[in-house]
């Protein structure tokens, strides 16, 4: 849009003064954070406006997003970038005063997501916009989200994360658009008098779901797409005997926090109601919407929508679109498998079996009795359809329901047209390994759809002085289009870019090490090497292998004060899910590693080790341009895919990882020698599954250097561990190390060494560091949306 400075200074005050009847000089920060916000919305609510009168004229298909976690992080600079007005804005505050930086720290994150699986629906989102790609969010308003973490004597405490505490400017509560979702109950089928089958209803739960809208803004165009947030609230209308103060805690509690502890079953059932809640309510929400814009049949509604189950969480969209067509739409059973077929598909974000949810027959029963007929008649047929034709092995295996569990992984692979994975080795793995009985049945389902990032948030957002750098180097075309990045590659002789790229990581570091200083009380070297393993605290992921390294490191300097080591800065931000002990307990060792090496006279500052609580959208757009090494250490096959990799890349960071996830395909892009390579492979990994010849205790015997380190776990070297060094050492050595890290230490090791040799060498790290940033651009996620919707969706951008 366009915009003058003193345009924008004129609405500013205007705002500040109608608003809170203040002017500048007495308004406080909070006052101006919303003033400000309030004005930005003002310029969007045109375009939004447009956008949605165009989507309605057109009846272009659109699709819906089903995700239980959103991650965006803050929306104040995104929105100002994708407008064009970031810099009209920030100088026309700074003639005001005041310094924007300062008031967009105010905004809180948006508390909807965890980790990784939230982030890349949030990177979806911003480049469905910014590509012209009509896409919808569906989620949870969580109150809370998931939580706020405090490191105390070491430990993660969770707290309540307060994110709503002074509102959220940007999105808009649609009461009148608000719909009931049920529970329990009884649920019987009864004949109408005309030979069909109707299903009566009994003593349910009502849920009213009230929808609030956040626009998605693209960037520097005319799309703004919507996320909605589903917040449950009790029904107006509600009968007396109801309305007492247990129903209404637990009506809130629907949209309270994200992933409730699941270690009772109480917890289990708040999260399976949890997602039946944002599912059905999204659900009803777009077949109203479309029958009431596209006035088509609803049988023909494949034709207009696509709706996407982002993980197993929103599986029960198969179920509730079915319940849908056939209860209120009078629609035949093969009718509407057909119609429900073409409409779903669903993205497979991990191997692990913890994480492929199964729910006990008797709760999803109980707690959603007709979606529970429904799923019990989806594998009926599919049963008596198959077993002639596959046989009875290969139909048992990939049942919905069995063992007394309800599958949800399998309910999302049956009731879709489409199955992909997020990289190629995992998409690979499904189909040879994992899932390697549905690809038999369904080989045409499966497909690969590599992860990617939003190029917006990561770099120009989180790194103004690179981006600079880059538009004076190679132009500003590679904002619109992350392959132009390629240009780079010709500038890494080039001395004076090379000197540029190392002045902005320094900048990068220093904003870093400040932060660190003010936050942890630790003063680290911005010369050293900022080595940053950030990501979800889980035993697959390995934080303990880069722990085991760091001791090695400690020990060295502890035998030799005077041995050659380069100086190090070894930086965590993970969060532990509460009802995990053992991640709990890395945690726990981290920080009291940490308190030993920081305060040992003998170490200084070669080695420095710092853990940031709360790792969140708005710390990693500080963590991730600082950093030097970027650590993707998970075991091979384990990771999916990966997104912070990309973001790593994306800064200028070196990878040293395992080929695990969209790692492979980094290290292909990056080119030998910009990417330290370690590790078991996948066959090597599966090899030992199949011969089940691992001896982790061998390793701790034999290898000196390991078992010295092991034994600091348990002998009183590291101080305050005296219930969790011995459960790690424990893991790794009586319970054989389920995820090799002993195994793979040695090599770890190597690519290490290797690594410090090439950044003493700083002119050859820093082309290394050029060749990433340039090979980026297969890793946007504008390129990822864009293969969703050609061949899964069938949506097309806005031209």
């Amino acid at each position: 849009m366009k915009l003058t400075k003193k345009q924008f200074k004129q609405d500013f005050e205007k705002r500040l003064s109608t608003k809170f009847a203040i002017d500048i000089e007495k308004a406080g920060p909070q006052e101006k954070l919303a003033a400000l916000s309030s004005v930005v919305k003002a310029y969007y609510s045109k375009i939004w406006q447009e956008d949605n009168e165009y989507k309605y004229e057109s009846k272009k298909k659109q699709a819906y997003y089903f995700s239980v976690e959103f991650l965006p992080g803050k929306m104040l600079k995104s929105n100002l970038l994708n407008l064009g007005i970031l810099d009209t804005v920030r100088e026309g505050l700074a003639d005001l005063g005041i310094e924007l930086d300062s008031i967009a720290r105010l905004e809180p994150d948006m508390a909807i997501g965890n980790g990784g699986l939230g982030r890349l629906a949030s990177c979806f989102m911003d480049s469905a916009a910014s590509t012209g790609i009509p896409l919808n969010g569906n989620g949870i308003r969580y109150s809370y989200g998931l939580f706020k973490q405090k490191i105390v004597d070491g430990y993660q405490v969770e707290l309540p994360d307060a994110w709503l505490s002074n509102g959220n400017p940007w999105e808009v509560r649609r009461s009148d658009k608000a719909f009931e979702v049920t529970f329990g109950g009884e649920v019987w089928l009864e004949d109408d008098g005309t030979g069909k089958l109707r299903p009566k209803y009994r003593n349910q739960e009502r849920v009213l779901a009230v929808p609030y809208d956040t626009p998605m803004v693209g960037f520097e165009n005319t799309t703004v797409n919507n996320m909605c947030l589903w917040k449950s609230e009790v029904p107006k209308d509600l009968d007396l005997q109801f309305q007492n103060l247990d129903y209404m805690r637990q009506t809130a509690m629907l949209s309270a926090e994200l992933y409730p502890d699941d270690s009772n079953y109480d917890g289990r059932l708040l999260r399976l109601k949890q997602e039946y809640f944002f599912v059905s309510a999204g659900l009803q929400r777009l077949i109203k919407h479309y029958v009431s814009t596209i006035q088509r049949p609803i049988t023909h509604l494949a034709d207009y929508v696509s709706v996407h189950i982002n993980d197993t969480h929103p599986a029960l969209c198969v179920p509730e679109l079915m319940r849908i067509l056939i209860d209120e739409y009078d629609i035949a059973w093969e009718r509407a498998w057909n119609i429900t077929v073409k409409v779903m598909s669903y993205t497979n974000h991990t191997i692990l079996s913890e994480a492929l949810e199964k729910w006990p027959e008797e709760m999803v029963k109980s707690l959603l009795p007709r979606i529970y007929q429904i799923i019990l008649e989806i594998d009926r047929r599919r049963t008596a359809e198959l077993l002639p034709k596959v046989g009875a092995k290969l139909v048992h295996s990939t049942r919905i329901i069995k063992d007394g569990q309800v599958h949800m992984a399998n309910l999302s692979i049956i009731g879709s047209h489409s199955t992909n994975g997020v990289a190629k080795l995992h998409s690979d793995l499904l189909k040879d390994v994992e899932l390697h009985d549905f690809y038999l049945i369904y080989p045409e389902r499966f497909n690969n759809k590599t992860n990617g990032i939003a190029d917006r948030r990561w770099s120009q957002i989180a790194n103004e002085r690179l981006s600079t750098v880059l538009d004076e180097t190679v132009g500003k075309a590679w904002r619109h289009n992350l392959n132009e990045l390629k240009l780079l590659e010709a500038h890494k002789n080039d001395t004076n870019t090379l000197e540029r790229l190392q002045a902005a990581k320094f900048d990068d570091k220093l904003r870093l090490a400040d932060y660190i200083k003010e936050n942890n009380g630790i003063t680290v070297d911005p010369n050293a090497i900022f080595d940053v393993q950030v990501k979800r605290l889980h035993a697959y992921k390995r934080q303990l292998l880069n722990v085991l390294h760091i001791l090695k490191l400690y020990f060295d300097i502890k035998d030799q004060p005077d041995i050659d080591v380069y100086p190090r800065v070894f930086i965590f931000g993970a969060k532990a899910a509460p009802g995990y002990h053992y991640a709990k307990s890395i945690i726990k060792a981290i920080n009291e590693i940490a308190n030993m090496i920081n305060n040992d006279p003998d170490v200084g500052n070669k080695l420095k080790v710092v853990f940031i609580a709360n790792y969140n959208v708005s710390k990693a757009e500080i963590i991730i341009p600082a950093a030097n090494v970027g650590e993707q250490i998970s075991l091979a096959s384990k990771e999916a895919s990966g997104t912070s990799n990309m973001k790593f890349m994306l800064n200028g960071a070196l990878t040293i990882g395992t080929l695990d996830g969209a790692n492979i395909e980094i290290f292909e892009a990056a080119g030998k020698g910009n990417f330290f390579k370690f590790g078991l492979d996948k066959d090597e990994v599966y090899e030992y599954y199949r011969n089940g010849n691992y001896n982790a205790r061998d390793i701790y015997e034999q290898n000196p250097v390991v078992h010295r380190i092991l034994d600091a776990f348990v002998d009183g070297t590291i101080p305050n561990i005296s219930a969790e060094g011995p459960e790690i050492f424990e893991s790794l050595t009586t319970y054989n190390d389920e995820y090799f890290v002993l195994r793979d230490f040695n090599d770890y090791v190597r690519a290490q060494k290797d690594l410090e040799t090439l950044y003493k060498d700083r002119t050859a790290w820093t082309k290394a560091s050029l060749m990433n940033i340039a090979n980026v651009g297969k890793f946007s996620s504008d390129r990822t949306i864009k293969e969703y919707a050609d061949a899964i969706w069938h949506v097309e951008e806005k031209k």
